[in-house]
């Protein structure tokens, strides 16, 4: 009897063995999933952020564009303008 609960025990310790070792491996594909997941969130982030910075280099770089262009616009109005004032005298 006493030789029956060792081997009992030693199947039941083969049978844990089985199912840990079978879950082992679904558990470190969940990890590896789960860290693929938070570096694509990262990269994902920076994507982000790079495009936002770009944009923002954009705008700025059109705003001074706009800027300057009524500028000469505003230059051209008043030499028209002197031009019309000498014909005009």
């Amino acid at each position: 009897m006493q030789n029956g609960y060792i081997i009992l025990g030693i199947i039941a310790l083969l049978f844990i063995s089985m199912y840990g070792y079978a879950y082992f491996s679904v558990f470190m594909e969940k990890i590896r999933a789960k860290k693929n997941k938070e570096l694509e969130a990262q990269k994902e982030a920076l994507r982000l952020e790079k495009r936002k910075m770009n944009q923002e280099l954009i705008d700025e770089r059109v705003r001074k564009f706009n800027e300057r262009k009524e500028e000469i616009h505003r230059e051209l109005m008043l030499l028209e303008k002197m031009k019309k004032k000498q014909q005009v005298s």
